[in-house]
């Protein structure tokens, strides 16, 4: 499988690298583009890993190429997706002759973090008085606040708990989630679920501390991508590996009664 990067950030990097290391066989980068570098050469499917104002450039150069990209670039708008489905694309998902996944982080535990996260907003849901927050941490380098993941959890905390209408920057408004983030030093990328209540406080967090991590889980999803259309979303992607592990019993087996 060939693959074109848009973006020689981090991510793009910490790809490169592990295809170099044989982390994920057959598959050869054929190019790595920098902002406003346009591709020449054909690949099988593309990696952006740019920036939030790039990614509707380089979604309308893979449907125009028939190229199958997944976006693992933050700080954009989903909204192109839709502005991107004209007569030629008969709605997003349904003709559109490529495949693009949505991937505002590329950690199969962050996946499994979502689900959790919809679960703690229903045990919320029994106790009229607990209350929900989000914190999270990055490098001062990072852009965007709240990350793509912080607000993927907060909306998964808010679907589980009908007490909560969305989600805001902390200090939030009457119904919404505080969001909280910081950004100094070189964290990578930090998360933590909060549920507090008068008796007790439950804490799930997830810390990465190698970008390895989201290039295997880049890899593993572009892999899955290719040869698919529609959009789609990295929980798509997680949920044939996570989903079974939510069954009752070890190993996804059925507890017995």
């Amino acid at each position: 499988m060939r693959v074109g990067i848009f973006g020689r950030g981090r991510l793009a990097q910490a790809v490169m690298d592990a295809v170099a290391d044989g982390t994920c066989a057959g598959t050869e980068i054929a190019w790595s583009a920098g902002k406003g570098e346009v591709p020449t050469e054909a690949v099988d499917i593309a990696l952006d890993a740019s920036a939030g104002t790039a990614v509707a450039g380089h979604l309308a150069w893979a449907i125009a190429h028939g190229v199958d990209i997944a976006i693992g670039a933050t700080g954009w708008d989903p909204g192109i997706l839709a502005d991107l489905a004209g007569p030629q694309v008969s709605g997003i998902g349904g003709d559109l002759r490529v495949g693009i996944l949505v991937a505002p982080n590329f950690s199969l535990s962050v996946a499994f973090m979502r689900r959790v996260a919809l679960a703690l907003g229903g045990l919320a849901g029994l106790d009229p008085a607990a209350e929900l927050s989000v914190f999270e941490r990055h490098h001062r380098a990072k852009a965007d606040a709240p990350s793509g993941t912080a607000r993927i959890l907060a909306a998964s905390l808010a679907a589980g708990c009908p007490r909560y209408t969305g989600f805001g920057p902390s200090p939030a408004r009457q119904g919404e989630i505080p969001v909280a983030s910081l950004r100094e030093g070189r964290e990578i990328g930090y998360h933590e679920l909060r549920l507090e209540a008068a008796d007790e406080v439950l804490v799930f967090s997830h810390e990465a501390r190698d970008r390895r991590l989201f290039a295997r889980g880049a890899l593993a999803s572009l892999t899955w991508l290719h040869g698919r259309k529609g959009v789609f979303t990295f929980d798509d992607f997680a949920a044939q590996i996570i989903d079974p592990l939510f069954l009752a019993g070890h190993g996804g087996r059925k507890a017995s009664t």
